[in-house]
């Protein structure tokens, strides 16, 4: 399987149903036009999509069809540039450019942002309460719902977000770190592999497996992020190198130093592989995108 060809076909397939799924058809106030346009600009302002094709992935992984779980992929992504939108607000990180193009609240000002984050938010659960499958069952429907709240709220990527605000220019030891990570980045990331595989149909053997691979490519992929904020440049990252140690945020390499955070995001994702170890040809993808997420530059 060529990993490349794997995710620029997904990528298309999650677009297109993003295109799809987007409200604003028909004839509409100039004011909500305005809005709406702003939460278009932030969805489909380019990104790596990893969220919702780790959600088709895991679906596949099982034997469920990739088309079941395309509504809950376009709503993961809505949470996750929710989330984006948010932090690059003045309040948060301040940034101006996210994926190499002006923030949300630099073009839309700062309510109109808020606005925006909110409505993809509110996207997400209307898309995952009307819009999976029918032959779903209302038990599954519910669960689905609920790890993607769970992942996205405050004991998960809300409140991993909350503490890294409130650890800014102080010294926090490696389990505090951890929790941060793990709420802020590998909850999302988790529930992603997590709802695929619930659509998907999955045992709960493989449902425990796979829960376990989501944790453990979510950690990577924050430490790999952690990272290339410190090695990567302001063109491949699409926004400010370096701003983590310009906040003073606590990351593995401040703690760790680069090498040892080299291997801590290696061991993590050996870990996510071990998970699949009982799992047939139909995980590839999965296995994949653990040595993707490890090798990215941006």
């Amino acid at each position: 399987m060529d990993l490349q060809t794997y995710l620029q076909d997904k990528r298309g397939l999650v677009e297109q149903a993003m295109a799809d799924l987007m409200p604003g058809n028909g004839k509409l106030p100039p004011e909500l036009d305005r809005h709406l346009e702003a939460m278009r600009y932030s969805l489909f302002a380019g990104g790596k999509r990893v969220r919702p094709i780790l959600c088709l992935a895991s679906c596949e992984a099982v034997g469920g069809a990739i088309s079941h779980a395309l509504p809950a992929a376009v709503a993961l992504e809505c949470i996750h540039t929710y989330s984006l939108i948010h932090d690059d607000l003045p309040a948060m990180d301040d940034d101006e450019l996210r994926r190499g193009k002006p923030t949300s609240h630099m073009l839309y000002g700062e309510a109109g942002a808020i606005l925006a984050g909110d409505g993809l938010l509110t996207l997400a659960f209307e898309l995952l309460s009307g819009k999976l499958p029918a032959d779903i069952e209302p038990g599954a429907q519910l669960g689905i719902i609920n790890i993607i709240a769970r992942a996205a709220g405050s004991l998960g990527m809300v409140g991993g977000q909350a503490m890294d605000i409130v650890s800014e220019g102080k010294e926090i030891d490696v389990i505090t770190l951890r929790e941060i990570h793990s709420r802020k980045t590998g909850a999302l990331i988790s529930a992603a592999v997590q709802s695929g595989a619930v659509i998907g149909g999955a045992t709960p053997e493989q449902f425990s497996s796979l829960t376990t691979y989501g944790e453990k490519i979510g950690l990577a992929f924050q430490i790999v992020d952690d990272l290339l904020n410190v090695e990567g440049t302001a063109e491949q990252l699409g926004k400010a190198a370096g701003s983590d140690a310009d906040r003073n945020k606590a990351t593995y390499p401040a703690l760790y130093g680069l090498e040892r955070t080299r291997q801590l995001a290696e061991e993590s994702v050996a870990e996510a592989l071990d998970a699949l170890a009982h799992f047939d040809e139909y995980s590839a993808p999965l296995r994949r995108l653990a040595s993707y997420i490890i090798s990215r530059s941006k």
